[in-house]
């Protein structure tokens, strides 16, 4: 199953930046990782025999400094079990929120020319993924 929901679209990026810059995000991360890693033509991993796991580690040691010094940090991470509810043929490598103090801080950290050339690993590693936004909300007891 493939969906390449690997970058954002124009529309979707254009909404994120609409929102509030100045409070507390998580961004909630599933993906599905390419069983070989899919350089494009001329990068210098093109050809080599890499997993989209390996792949997917590159990305990680390249924007892991920038998304420290944005102030980002791992709060969960799980390993995928089970669908119970959706579609019974999606599942995920990768499950993690990632915070930030704010979405501006997520806006530098994709724009920082650090960061620019871990996208490529990114990219190559990911067969599909959800990355979904969520603010702070107060804590309760129940469900509603």
């Amino acid at each position: 199953m493939t969906d390449a929901y690997i970058d954002p679209e124009r529309a979707q990026f254009d909404a994120f930046k609409a929102l509030p810059r100045d409070t507390p995000i998580q961004m909630l991360n599933l993906v599905r990782l390419r069983a070989k890693a899919a350089y494009p033509d001329g990068h210098a991993l093109a050809g080599k025999d890499l997993t989209g796991a390996a792949a997917y580690r590159n990305y990680g040691a390249e924007s892991g400094p920038v998304f420290a010094r944005v102030g980002g940090s791992i709060t969960w991470r799980g390993a995928f079990e089970t669908v119970l509810i959706g579609p019974a043929d999606e599942a995920w490598d990768l499950a993690f929120i990632a915070r930030y103090p704010h979405s501006g801080a997520f806006l530098d950290m994709v724009t920082d020319p650090a960061y620019q050339p871990a996208v490529v690993h990114r990219q190559a590693a990911v067969d599909s993924s959800r990355l979904i936004r969520f603010g702070e909300a107060s804590e309760g007891e129940t469900f509603g």
